[in-house]
């Protein structure tokens, strides 16, 4: 006979045994209020029990157990961290505690994914059985929340595996595959009938009835490998400390914290190292970078991944057969990661032996893979089969898509348009892959305007998971959907914009590239502009990303632009671009695949700053404070997604922040650019009225393109966040 207890199935058979199948409302189960009363309830009536023999957790849902409640927990304001830390001791791991300290052994029968809290309820269990499937992933993922373990993960992790083994899967949030689980030792056992999963964990409690305690419950137990007083612990610790902090930057505090948590876990005993942990996660739930990480990297991300720009009523589609045209670095990389998703696949080039070589791209990266073990010699012949070089447009013939990735010069992308658009398949869509051009006028050249779309990928592509979609002013609903659908076949994360010159991540990248030129032409030193961009949080800073893009393409770009009449950007990045044509013209310096250009790279990959800089900008008396370089940096491409959002080119928050963050490298702990408005604090102030306060001390001191728009004023105002 079965009983439900606020969402937990209780029942137990005539061995004493009692199965708890966990059934929270919702789709999946999660470390919720519902779960709290759930099991607090079935710890107490376990604790009553007199002829109990073993206890057997497992799921009704497809996913054992999600973790915790995302949403209740971003929720939480900062000044709650002590009734935070009261609701981890008394309502989550006191219970788990009870559970662990039942005299009967307890079995975790893991059917699916049992991730964060998943985990940490699987590790209060004596012994842990998992399906052998792929749909079972185990670990605890809290770091890449901007959280730490909180419900027993980091402490019971070190008390089972020891600490150099459970720092890796702490720090890093990697997860297992089941038998991976097993090799590590979080898993015990597999099985492979899932029918026979709780019989399994059921007939080990019969062969094991005394073993109920846990091992850290034991007398006389120590930690694997050593607890603080051991050398080779004291080694990982000091190394670890240096290394996180040099990963993060200082910028993430969740590592830290949890190096922290890790440390006294080795100093002090089992219970009051639960406590420390607790208190760790107390804190970092109610900072700034936790809910911006969890905004934008959790909840927007499933947002734009699952569809919201996607216009609706449109059936889903599929691409059997892409064009490229183009068979350089961008048409390279397009051509492996649709052949790599089982896409037949035409690239197009002026030459079969340019095509050829833009194919041999694919074989290369698949040579990588085999090297690894990740693919076999019969995975590379098959995604080659799928590729055809060529010269010939007639082979694009029947294509669904064809994308277009050449040179940025409207002449030639005008030219391969109406060369190939005709070879398209009844309903088939032609994107084009540029990186600034408008759109819409782009696509005078198309006899299909309808059918014309910005695809526009980033390098390299088989790497970067962005793809941003820019719909034309005569873009159909059904070609956007044909779009999108193709970037998902692909498996790419796709925002949806509207036409402007630049876009949206091109725009807001050139801002960056174009502060750090104004920081130079002020007369800061390079090497310290750089290294305020990357203080920041930036991958790196301004004046290598633009050696890297290359001065050269940059005054390029320019000249290409003022040809097509549309120099008129709403973005001043005049400075960039006069320095940019300056190294050119000047001095021949277009960059560091041009000979050189801020910088001079030697062969063994070191670089130092290019001497006649300094003679031309830099000014020894000139200061600037390193507050300001920082937050001009970031300000300046903050602002320009904020102009993006009011002009209507971002057509949501959430792809703002998510294209912020996969394409322009926005730092993590902003959580995107819009995003770290709604929790930016200065002079005692959160949000939009702080950042407003701050840009306006930033246009006083350094021009109007610091001036806060009209939207972020309004949020001011009115008390509100972007959402």
């Amino acid at each position: 006979m079965s009983e439900n207890l606020h969402g937990f199935i209780y029942e137990k058979d005539t061995d004493g045994i009692v199965t708890i199948t966990m059934d929270l409302d919702g789709p999946v189960n999660a470390m919720n209020s519902q779960y709290r009363d759930a099991m607090l309830a079935t710890v107490t009536r376990l604790q009553a029990e007199s002829d109990l023999t073993g206890v057997v957790l497992a799921s009704a849902k497809s996913t054992f157990f999600a973790g915790g409640d995302l949403r209740e927990l971003s929720s939480v304001p900062k000044g709650e961290e002590e009734a935070q830390f009261r609701t981890l001791e008394d309502k989550i791991k006191a219970p788990l505690r009870g559970l662990e300290k039942l005299e009967v052994p307890v079995v975790a029968a893991i059917n699916g994914a049992a991730l964060g809290g998943g985990l940490e309820i699987c590790l209060a269990c004596n012994y842990r059985i998992a399906l052998n499937s792929p749909q079972v992933q185990i670990g605890l993922p809290e770091v890449t929340l901007g959280l730490l373990p909180g419900g027993g993960g980091v402490v019971r992790s070190i008390h089972l595996l020891g600490l150099e083994k459970a720092l890796p899967f702490l720090l890093e949030g990697k997860r297992l595959n089941a038998s991976e689980a097993v090799e590590v030792g979080y898993v015990n056992e597999l099985v492979d009938d899932a029918d026979k999963l709780v019989a399994s964990a059921k007939n080990w409690i019969k062969a094991n009835p005394e073993a109920w305690a846990q091992p850290w419950d034991i007398q006389g137990h120590k930690i694997p490998g050593g607890d603080a007083t051991s050398k080779t612990v004291l080694n990982i610790l000091a190394m670890a400390t240096p290394m996180t902090i040099k990963k993060t930057r200082g910028l993430l505090p969740a590592p830290e914290r949890i190096l922290a948590v890790a440390g006294d876990t080795m100093t002090v005993d089992f219970d009051t190292a639960l406590r420390i942990e607790s208190r760790g996660f107390a804190f970092l739930n109610t900072t700034a970078e936790a809910k911006n990480i969890i905004t934008s990297g959790f909840f927007q991300m499933n947002s734009v991944n699952g569809g919201a720009a996607r216009p609706k009523g449109i059936e889903p589609s599929k691409v059997k057969k892409v064009g490229i045209l183009g068979a350089g670095m961008m048409g390279q990389g397009i051509t492996f990661s649709s052949a790599m998703a089982g896409i037949e696949v035409v690239l197009k080039d002026i030459s079969l032996e340019a095509a050829e070589k833009g194919k041999a791209y694919t074989a290369k990266l698949l040579d990588k893979q085999i090297q690894r073990g990740r693919k076999t010699e019969a995975d590379k012949t098959k995604v080659l089969g799928l590729i055809k070089a060529t010269k010939d447009y007639a082979d694009l013939q029947g294509c669904d898509l064809i994308i277009e990735a050449v040179f940025e010069n409207i002449e030639l992308k005008n030219n391969v348009t109406k060369e190939a658009e005709g070879y398209l398949a009844e309903g088939g869509i032609y994107g084009s892959n540029t990186s600034t051009l408008p759109i819409s006028q782009l696509a005078e050249a198309s006899a299909k305007p309808e059918n014309f779309i910005g695809i526009h990928f980033f390098s390299p592509v088989d790497k970067m998971p962005l793809v941003e979609i820019i719909c034309g002013e005569k873009t159909s609903d059904e070609t956007l959907a044909k779009a999108f659908d193709y970037t998902r076949q692909i498996r790419k994360t796709a925002i949806v914009v509207n036409d402007s010159l630049g876009f949206f991540t091109s725009r807001v990248f050139f801002t960056y590239l174009d502060e750090g030129a104004r920081l130079l032409t002020e007369g800061a030193d390079p090497v310290l502009i750089d290294a305020m961009g990357k203080q920041v949080g930036m991958p790196v800073g301004p004046l290598t990303i633009q050696d890297e893009v290359s001065q050269e393409l940059t005054r390029k770009a320019a000249e290409t632009h003022r040809n097509m009449g549309v120099l008129g950007s709403k973005s001043d990045c005049s400075v960039g671009i006069d320095v940019c044509e300056s190294m050119v013209r000047d001095f021949n310096r277009g960059g560091r695949h041009h000979g050189g250009g801020f910088y001079e790279y030697a062969e063994d990959g070191s670089k130092a700053v290019w001497p006649k800089l300094y003679e031309l900008y830099h000014k020894p008396n000139v200061s600037i404070a390193n507050q300001d370089m920082k937050d001009r940096i970031l300000f300046r491409q903050v602002i320009e997604s904020l102009k993006c959002l009011q002009e209507g080119v971002l057509r949501s928050v959430a792809e703002g922040n998510v294209g912020s963050l996969l394409g322009i490298g926005a730092p993590t702990w902003t959580g995107g650019f819009i995003q770290f408005v709604n929790t930016y604090e200065y002079n005692n102030e959160t949000g939009p009225a702080a950042f407003v306060s701050r840009a306006n001390e930033l246009a006083e001191q350094y021009g109007a393109r610091f001036t806060p728009p009209a939207n972020v004023i309004d949020k001011a105002k009115d008390g509100g966040t972007f959402q």
